[in-house]
């Protein structure tokens, strides 16, 4: 399993999407101006990728986003005034904010689970590959998320590990049929592996998962895969063996 990074699995029809229906607008937040410079040069050779902003610290990136209203916003966890996960949060406290995809040298335990609990649309090492973090920028512009494999066994272990005491009333709210697709889900299956699996169409998959996002109020997939760990619906390692396979 390469990691929550579900869509990097099927990347190339993120690209192709982008290069042809649009261009993602992006801001870089980074303290640093040659990591900045990087970032754009990365991004700017990517296809259907557009710079339209840098920021140096947290309330500069704060300024920056709310005047260029950019679809993508690069985020720095580390940076001076206000730090990426505190710039995150006021963010995403806006009507219709970025998606906003944070940046670290060293990714914590505690600064993981505290951007994934934020809202964050994808979390990246510096020192990822520019293709990923291509990819990452439009995985988040399509509305997705993606965690960098280097970090994601930590991720889930690290939800894993500090479940809920009993379970959220929200789990109430899901069917039988629900329960099963967001299992799968937590264990990185796409829509089409997850309609092979329960051997339903892939149409219904998708509604399944927009209801299952909808009555748990989580944002995307990963939020849906925290919520999954931490709630003990799933566990590392462990599979389902009355699902269909």
């Amino acid at each position: 399993m390469p990691g929550v990074a579900y869509p990097v699995r099927h990347a190339e029809q993120y690209t192709e999407r982008f290069t042809q229906v649009m261009t993602v607008r992006l801001v870089i937040a980074d303290d640093q101006a040659m990591i900045r410079a990087g970032l754009r040069l990365v991004a700017e050779t990517a296809p259907g990728i557009e710079v339209v902003g840098e920021a140096a610290d947290g309330r500069e990136a704060l300024s920056v986003v709310r005047r260029l209203q950019p679809d993508v916003l690069l985020l720095d966890l580390a940076m001076p005034r206000m730090d990426g996960l505190d710039t995150a949060r006021h963010l995403l406290g806006d009507p219709n904010p970025p998606k906003i995809v944070m940046l670290t040298t060293f990714g914590t335990d505690a600064n993981l689970r505290a951007s994934l609990r934020a809202g964050v649309n994808g979390f990246l090492l510096k020192s990822s590959p520019p293709e990923q973090l291509a990819e990452a920028i439009r995985v988040a512009a399509a509305g997705d998320a993606l965690i960098d494999p280097a970090v994601t066994m930590r991720v889930i272990a690290s939800f894993a590990a500090h479940p809920e005491p009993s379970a959220p009333p929200e789990l109430a709210t899901l069917t039988q049929r629900e329960l099963d697709v967001l299992h799968l889900l937590a264990r990185g299956l796409s829509n089409p592996e997850i309609a092979r699996m329960l051997e339903i169409g892939e149409a219904t998959i998708r509604t399944h998962v927009a209801r299952v996002l909808q009555k748990l109020g989580l944002r995307d997939r990963i939020q849906a895969v925290v919520f999954a760990y931490e709630a003990g619906i799933v566990r590392a390692g462990q599979e389902r063996k009355d699902l269909p396979r």
